[in-house]
């Protein structure tokens, strides 16, 4: 007996997704998770916050030229994926397209790893950054309370730092202002 064909995701696909989740179309599979837990959301919100005003405005020292951007959908070849955060340099950003996505591979990546999405973030979504020649990913880890910070070589990812709990962070591509890692855990 032969097995029939999986049917291949589309964007309109994401549509019918209930609110509470979030949709992603990885290798043609439409893959939905829930909306973040409490302590996700704090180590996202808390890590845009250091991060927008100096690099993104240039605010307190920092020197601007990023657009940085909370969950958005980006469109890297076949796949949809939505980084929990996102950094473009500016002249590299386009302000408007046609589509919702974002058709451009942004400069810089962060996920925030849950339980039910660290194989999702580590297995299948950072070896699609590395082919699309994303050059900074981070991955947070709010229960572990780290930071790893890798930085793209010879399109493999090499893990330049990891920091833990309330250590003080200079890291790629945003070294110019200091983070209070401490700061992204919800206590």
């Amino acid at each position: 007996m032969a097995l029939a064909a999986k049917k291949q995701a589309s964007y309109d696909d994401l549509f019918s997704l209930p609110d509470n989740m979030v949709g992603e179309i990885i290798d043609g599979e439409l893959i939905a998770t829930p909306r973040p837990s409490r302590r996700h959301g704090v180590a996202a919100s808390v890590l845009g916050y250091e991060l927008g005003p100096p690099y993104q405005l240039g605010r307190g020292g920092g020197p601007g030229g990023w657009i940085i951007i909370d969950e958005p959908e980006i469109s890297l070849g076949a796949h949809i994926l939505v980084p929990d955060l996102a950094g473009w340099r500016s002249e590299r950003f386009l302000a408007s397209e046609q589509t919702n996505w974002i058709s451009v591979s942004p400069d810089w990546v962060c996920e925030i790893l849950s339980p039910k999405t660290v194989g999702l973030d580590k297995v299948r979504k950072m070896p699609i950054y590395a082919q699309h020649g994303i050059a900074h990913l981070w991955l947070v880890d709010p229960a572990a309370k780290t930071l790893d910070v890798f930085r793209l070589e010879s399109n493999r990812w090499v893990l330049l730092a990891t920091f833990i709990e309330n250590d003080k962070v200079r890291a790629e591509p945003f070294q110019e202002i200091e983070i209070e890692l401490g700061n992204l855990w919800l206590e």
